[in-house]
């Protein structure tokens, strides 16, 4: 009896581990907001590199035990949106788009956006092997390695760095999983 309990026991962690490993994800990215909102622009950085760990293995575990779910998946893009999402444009919106005050404010937000759109069509679409447009994650690690720049690089180029992945989050070009 004790046996069949913890074999039970076991199977579901497995099962469950993915998930947690996402949630994970979504932790380090609200932290990195909060860090954000409380100008601890490093921190925020560091929070938002370690999500991204969190996000290579979730998907790993995920295969290796066999427990790939629809659920799975959909919490994967909803933990993404903060963490690829949020919390980078929120890092960079602190570190040098509120300079721009109203566009730089439209900007972030419309980064935002784009990357909601990007992990909508991406829930709906076939798995073919290709990504279409650039993938969130890739966008909010692009966007926030670009913060080690700010002292380095004019304020217009962040600007515009910020328009472009939001279009390419969007755009129809094909990039192929690895």
């Amino acid at each position: 009896m004790f046996l069949d309990v913890l074999d039970h026991t076991i199977k579901k962690l497995k099962s469950q581990t993915a998930n947690i490993i996402t949630l994970s994800n979504l932790s380090l990215g609200g932290f990195a907001i909060i860090a954000g909102i409380n100008s601890e622009l490093n921190l925020s950085l560091l929070l938002i590199f370690l999500a991204a760990l969190a996000d290579r293995f979730d998907g790993m575990v995920a295969r290796k035990f066999n427990c790939e779910s629809e659920l799975g998946k959909q919490l994967d893009s909803m933990c993404d949106i903060i963490s690829f999402g949020v919390a980078p444009a929120l890092l960079i919106y602190q570190g040098i788009l509120h300079e721009f005050g109203a566009p730089g404010t439209f900007f972030t937000v419309f980064y935002i956006g784009c990357g909601a759109f990007r992990l909508a069509k991406f829930n709906i679409s076939e798995n073919n092997g290709y990504f279409t447009g650039l993938p969130i994650t890739v966008a909010g690690c692009l966007a926030t390695l670009s913060f080690l720049a700010i002292e380095y690089w004019h304020p217009v180029f962040f600007l515009s760095f910020m328009i472009i992945l939001s279009f390419l989050m969007v755009s129809p070009f094909k990039l192929k999983k690895v």
